[in-house]
């Protein structure tokens, strides 16, 4: 809990003045917009994901990254666009997410760009399968100034383990976890907050328990049990697990699945946030994994005009009128 409550001031601490109020205009620009129905933008967005890579080492069932599936390129993300791109935005972002698809550390300047947005006071994070925190990268990863480190771990044994992250060692997982959880504490620093990211499928599920003891024991500040997104879920899947807490699907009294959350034709998302994928394409949401529904380039246009472009609010609108209707939501958990 205390290393909780580091985390929220952490990020509280950088609430300028500036930010507070693009917060301001952006809540209220979005609770107006929904009273009328149509959309009106009054600010820039408080969090945005960034992708370093699209490529990963592992290869997880259930992403596009893991099983080669993208029909959009592939590439690393340039550290000139990703300046450019924070030097637009930092006055008024809050939390940036080093991750969209693919695994950070794969990218040779990732922690560069850790730094850079660490230095204009926004909050940084990312999520990584933990294959790469080997001794210097695990220090430099505490001394590049990131905030949150988020490190899949979604089983408590190799063969578990293993089930979901093909490919993959959970023996390097926790001894990379170790390092940086050690360099805290040599570098006497409280960040990165170490969080350990359960992903519960039916194969893990009986593990809970032991990987509450195996966070405590390791370290990590907090433990946080995720359910998964499946994408085929209609018929269901042997990774829906049995505990319906840890399930994003209910089972049908004709034994299909569908989605628990409410369905709603508004979506705060898009006033709040947005993706940038590797080559600068402006996302609206994470669920766009392909990034059909581009709103803009970043390498041509700036993100001020994307943002606010007659593209972007006609996308907004078409929430209003029905979600539904729109690919990328229908297996969304949001509302």
């Amino acid at each position: 809990m205390v290393a909780q409550l580091r985390d929220s001031w952490n990020l509280a601490k950088g609430l300028t003045a500036e930010r507070m109020a693009n917060g301001a205009r952006i809540w209220s620009s979005y609770q107006y917009s929904r009273l009328r129905g149509r959309p009106t933008i009054a600010g820039l967005p408080l969090s945005i994901s960034i992708e370093p890579t699209t490529s990963c080492n592992l290869r997880c069932p259930e992403c596009p990254s893991g099983l080669r599936s993208f029909t959009r390129a592939t590439g690393m993300l340039k550290q000139d666009l990703f300046a450019n791109v924070i030097d637009q935005l930092a006055p008024t972002l809050n939390y940036l997410t080093f991750y969209f698809q693919g695994e950070p550390y794969l990218h040779p300047g990732f922690l560069d760009m850790v730094g850079y947005a660490s230095k204009k006071g926004v909050y940084t994070a990312t999520s990584t399968n933990g294959h790469y925190l080997k001794d210097e990268s695990a220090r430099a990863t505490v001394e590049s100034g990131l905030d949150r480190l988020i490190i899949s771990i979604d089983g408590t044994t190799q063969d578990t383990y293993e089930s979901y992250r093909i490919g993959g060692s959970l023996e390097k997982v926790l001894e990379g976890a170790s390092r940086v959880i050690h360099y805290k504490k040599l570098l006497r620093t409280h960040t990165p907050h170490v969080m350990f990211q359960f992903l519960v499928v039916k194969p893990n599920e009986h593990q809970i328990g032991d990987v509450r003891a195996l966070a405590k024991k390791l370290g990590a500040d907090e433990l946080v049990l995720k359910t998964a997104q499946i994408y085929n879920y209609e018929n269901g899947s042997d990774l829906i697990p049995d505990d319906d807490r840890y399930s994003r699907y209910r089972r049908k009294d004709d034994g299909t699945y569908e989605i628990k959350s409410r369905f709603l034709n508004e979506c705060w998302r898009m006033w709040q946030g947005c993706v940038i994928t590797w080559d600068g394409k402006v996302l609206p949401c994470c669920f766009d994994k392909d990034g059909a529904y581009a709103m803009g380039d970043l390498k041509t246009t700036s993100f001020r005009d994307i943002w606010y472009g007659e593209k972007y609010n006609e996308f907004r609108e078409s929430l209003f009128r029905s979600r539904a209707e729109i690919e990328m939501c229908r297996n969304c958990t949001s509302n």
